[in-house]
C-alpha cells in the first residue's frame, strides 16, 4: 500500500466462515515505550471464593487495561503493607505511603456451577472515599468482559474521558496453508486481542475491513469470479451482501456516521474517484472528479465532509470535500506522502501514514493550524485506526519481516506491540462504542 495508491487492489477469493472461535490465540502484548508519569494506582487481586479456580484473573485483566493506557502507573504487590477485598478493611495511610492515588479492590464468587459474581471499589486514597463501585452476576465466559467493563468504568471516573476496553477491533491474519500458499483470515477479537474469532477465510488477501457505527457490521473488499467487489457482513449471522460490483475498482469502503452511507472508491466511469452511496438501495452520489487519483475516503464525525487520499498534487496528500461534493481543500503540506487518514470521534485531530523521508509512519494532524506530529519510529507502519475514545491508535507494522499489531498513544508517550503466534496481522480496525457482540 505504500508505495502506491493503485497497489490498494488486490485479488481476493472469499469463502465466508461466520462465528468460529480461533485455536491459535495466542498472544503476546509488549509495552516498548512508557512515559513512567501516569496517575499511581493500586489493584489488589481480587478475592476469590470458589472452590475451583476462577475462569478468569479480573483484576489481572484490569491492571493488564489500565497499564497499557499509559494513563496509569500499577504500583508492585510486592510493596503492598495490606490486601483488603473491601473498604471497611483499608487503611488509608498504608497506601499514602506507597503514593497510591487511586486504590482498586474487590471480590469473585461462585454462586452456581457456571455463574459469578463479581464486585470491585475504586476509592481515592487521599480523601478516603469510594469513587465508583458495582457489581456484577455472569457466567464464566462473560467475566472477561466484565473486566473490561470495570476497567472502563475506572478509566472514565479517573480520566473523565470513557474507556475502550469493552471494545472489539478487526484485523486480518495471513498464514500458510497445507498447500503452501496463503491463508487469510478476517478476525474479530476484544481490544487487547484476546478471544479471536474469524468472520471470513480466503485463500488469498482481504482489505479494509471497516466496521458500521452499531459495531455489527464490517464492510470490506474481496475479488470474485475476477472483479473487485465490496461486500457488508453482519458480524454476528455471517450474513452478508455485496454492495458494489461496478467494472473496474470498488475499493476503500467507510460507514457514515449514522450508518447509513458508504462512501467508497470506484473507477466505473474511468478514474479512480469518491462516491457515497445509500446502502438501503445502492444509489450513488459522486464526490470528486479530477484526473488524479482519489481514494481511502473517511467521514467527518459530524457526517458533513469527507477526507480522502489524492496525488493530485504529484505525491499523495489528504484533501477535504463536502459530503455531498463540490471543491476539494488540501490539508497537508508537510512531508512527501501522507496517506489513510480518519477522524478522533472530536473531529480535531487526523491519523495518518506519512513519510517525512524515514519511512512510512504513523502521525496525528491538527486541521485547525496544520500542526502534524509523527509518533513512531518504524519504517513501515500502516493502517492506522483511532479507539472510539481517541486516546489510542492501533495500526500495522513489520518485525522480522513479520506483520504484527502494535498500537500507539494519541500523544506519543505509550506504545506497545501485540505479537500473535502465527503468522502475519495487517489491516486493523477498532470498533466503536456500545458493541452487542
Amino acid at each position: 500500500m505504500m508505495s502506491q495508491i493503485k497497489s490498494l487492489v488486490v485479488t481476493v477469493l472469499v469463502l465466508v466462515v461466520a462465528g468460529v472461535q480461533l485455536a491459535h490465540s495466542a498472544l503476546t502484548i509488549d509495552i516498548t515505550s512508557a512515559s513512567g508519569d501516569g496517575v499511581p494506582i493500586a489493584i489488589v487481586p481480587f478475592e476469590w471464593k470458589g472452590s475451583a479456580p476462577p475462569p478468569q484473573e479480573v483484576s489481572a485483566i484490569i491492571e493488564s487495561n489500565l497499564v497499557r493506557s499509559g494513563k496509569f502507573d500499577a504500583i508492585s504487590k510486592n510493596d503492598f503493607l495490606e490486601a483488603p477485598h473491601d473498604n471497611s478493611q483499608v487503611s488509608y495511610k498504608n497506601w499514602r505511603l506507597l503514593k497510591a492515588e487511586a486504590l482498586i479492590l474487590g471480590q469473585l464468587r461462585a454462586i452456581s456451577p457456571d455463574k459469578y459474581e463479581a464486585r470491585f471499589q475504586l476509592l481515592d486514597v487521599y480523601k478516603e472515599k469510594q469513587l465508583a463501585g458495582y457489581q456484577f452476576v455472569v457466567s464464566g465466559k462473560q467475566l472477561r468482559k466484565v473486566a473490561h467493563q470495570i476497567s472502563d468504568i475506572i478509566y472514565e471516573t479517573l480520566t473523565g474521558n470513557p474507556g475502550a476496553f469493552d471494545t472489539k477491533i478487526a484485523y486480518v491474519t495471513v498464514t500458510k496453508s497445507a498447500s503452501g500458499g496463503n491463508n487469510n483470515l478476517l478476525v474479530v477479537a476484544d481490544s487487547d486481542g484476546y478471544g479471536p474469532r474469524e468472520v471470513l477465510s480466503s485463500k488469498d488477501p482481504i482489505i479494509s475491513p471497516a466496521w458500521s457505527k452499531d459495531g455489527q457490521k464490517l464492510a470490506y473488499v474481496s475479488f470474485e469470479n475476477g472483479g473487485s467487489k465490496i461486500f457488508v457482513q453482519d458480524v454476528f449471522s455471517g450474513k452478508r451482501d455485496r454492495v458494489a460490483n461496478f467494472p473496474g475498482l470498488n475499493s476503500a469502503p467507510a460507514w457514515s456516521p449514522d450508518g447509513l452511507k458508504l462512501a467508497l472508491t470506484l473507477s466505473r466511469d474511468g478514474n479512480p474517484e469518491i462516491y457515497v452511496m445509500r446502502v438501503s438501495d445502492g444509489t450513488l452520489q459522486r464526490i470528486t472528479r479530477h484526473h488524479a487519483i482519489d481514494t481511502e475516503p473517511s467521514w467527518a464525525p459530524d457526517g458533513k465532509s469527507l477526507v480522502f487520499t489524492s496525488d493530485r498534487a504529484g505525491k499523495p496528500q489528504i484533501y477535504q470535500v463536502s459530503a455531498s461534493g463540490g471543491a476539494a481543500k488540501r490539508l497537508t503540506f508537510e512531508g512527501a506522502y501522507n496517506a489513510r487518514a480518519s477522524y478522533d470521534s472530536t473531529g480535531k485531530k487526523l491519523v495518518l501514514v506519512t513519510n517525512q523521508g524515514n519511512g512510512f509512519q504513523i502521525g496525528v494532524f491538527y486541521p485547525d493550524n496544520g500542526g502534524l506530529q509523527v509518533l513512531t519510529q518504524s519504517r513501515l507502519d500502516e493502517s492506522p485506526s483511532f479507539a472510539p475514545n481517541g486516546d489510542m491508535i492501533l495500526y500495522a507494522t513489520q518485525t522480522g519481516g513479520k506483520g504484527i499489531l502494535a498500537a500507539v498513544s494519541s500523544d506519543g508517550r505509550v506504545k506497545q506491540r501485540l505479537r500473535f503466534l502465527d503468522g502475519s496481522v495487517r489491516e486493523p480496525a477498532w470498533s466503536p462504542f456500545n458493541l452487542k457482540l
